[in-house]
């Protein structure tokens, strides 16, 4: 038996009265699993026919999202290669639910506000598909790492990564987002079933300490929202005062939203942990033209033209441009070079992880393509490729080095048609470029 905290028991029996029992019996339960098919890179089709978990006669899909699936903890997709192709994100299958209220599409402004450790931020990118800008921002830096890191698995080319407070972002982007996801920092009550350490650090200050904070929040995303945007604003709680008491006085602040929706997921009635959202329109029509407020404009970039070896590598190594000859959408930062979204806002001043697809380095007059450009490519787009089987992608992504045949040059190296990094073959040795940061020895 989980041992929950005695005010949490006694607000949570006031909340459900007589429906309480059968609430504190879902502690007994074991916590689900699940997963979300990453739209970017693969169909759900294709994947279930491909994934030894389940097989399409029985995977179970998660109700709220297209693309989630449950699976049995003992088949540890986690440690599978398909993983680090970026083939799913592994993810709490009540954490899918927020998102699909954004309506997200292609071509839209979207910020994830509070966006570590990424599943959300990678679920707004398989809406997008690539298209528009997709802000993700993170506090904390060791946490933006991380969001950073899986970005890049789950080969988003579309992504700003960045590591400020909503406070900073909000003086810098006024009006400027089409939608934004608020995933607040919460007491975490959702999650007492699966953290130990949540129930432990939960106290009812400070529930009105994550309240505060939240507001302080939300008032920054209202700055940051056009003209008739969305907000959807989450926790993983619940507590009235950090959910539908925070919509309230959020738009007593701010009285020219809608709420039009509010949703509240408890783990003895749904497949999942506990959950919130609240969907809240703003009023108003985005004028011909409207781009926001952005104090710093938009980013300069550069022309492919201004960095040969990059064109010279392209020319060799893809079968297409991955931009034209004139678009000057290339950013240079030292030695790395990055391909920006279209009219992405000005990273002057902000801490920036990820300022777009992180294509490669610059290394004595040749280029050396980054991890991120091969996860974001496919098979058909590399003019040389490698089909690796169980045994040799167990040893790439250890670290070692192939004996095989083929043209010399890059190698975009595939699992079960995924890409999954980079080899570089000389003569009939296949020189390993997966991270030694993530080798798997």
């Amino acid at each position: 038996m989980i041992n929950l905290p005695k005010d949490f028991e006694k607000r949570m029996q006031g909340m459900l009265g007589s429906a309480y029992p059968a609430f504190a019996r879902g502690y007994e339960k074991e916590a689900l699993h699940a997963l979300r098919v990453n739209a970017l890179k693969t169909s759900v089709e294709e994947f279930l026919g491909k994934a030894p978990f389940f097989g399409s006669e029985n995977a179970r899909r998660v109700p709220w999202e297209k693309n989630g699936f449950y699976y049995n903890e003992a088949s540890q997709p986690g440690k599978h290669p398909l993983h680090d192709a970026g083939a799913y994100y592994i993810q709490e299958p009540s954490a899918m639910m927020p998102v699909p209220y954004l309506e997200a599409k292609p071509g839209e402004k979207i910020l994830d506000l509070c966006a570590a450790p990424g599943g959300k931020s990678a679920q707004i990118a398989s809406y997008m598909n690539n298209e528009g800008i997709l802000a993700c921002n993170e506090t904390h830096p060791a946490r933006a790492k991380i969001l950073s890191e899986n970005v890049e698995r789950m080969g988003i080319k579309n992504a700003l990564v960045t590591n400020e407070t909503p406070q900073r972002l909000s003086e810098l982007f006024r009006g400027c987002f089409d939608k934004i996801l608020v995933d607040a920092p919460c007491s975490g009550e959702g999650m007492f079933r699966k953290s130990e350490e949540a129930r432990n650090e939960w106290s009812l200050e400070n529930v009105k300490f994550c309240a505060k904070r939240q507001d302080a929040i939300l008032d920054c995303a209202d700055i940051m929202l056009r003209p008739g945007g969305r907000i959807v604003y989450s926790t993983c709680t619940f507590a009235p005062e950090e959910n539908e008491q925070s919509v309230a006085r959020f738009m007593e602040r701010h009285p020219d939203y809608e709420a039009l929706k509010t949703l509240q997921l408890f783990p003895h009635l749904a497949d999942g942990e506990g959950h919130f959202a609240a969907v809240l329109q703003k009023a108003g029509e985005v004028p011909l033209g409207y781009r926001g407020f952005l104090e710093n404009g938009l980013q300069k970039g550069i022309a492919p033209r201004d960095v040969k070896e990059f064109i010279l590598f392209q020319e060799e190594n893809l079968k297409e441009k991955l931009l034209d000859d004139k678009e000057e959408r290339l950013l240079r930062f030292g030695e790395q070079i990055y391909l920006m979204p279209e009219n992405m806002m000005s990273v002057k001043g902000i801490k920036t992880l990820r300022p777009g697809l992180h294509l490669g380095t610059l290394k004595k007059n040749r280029f050396e393509p980054s991890h991120a450009l091969a996860l974001a490519l496919c098979k058909d787009e590399a003019k040389r490729s490698m089909e690796l089987c169980e045994d040799d992608v167990k040893a790439y992504l250890g670290g070692q080095t192939l004996i095989c045949d083929g043209g010399k040059g890059w190698h975009l190296m595939t699992y079960a048609g995924y890409s999954i990094g980079w080899g570089k073959l000389t003569g009939h040795v296949m020189k390993n470029h997966y991270p030694r940061g993530i080798r798997k020895l």
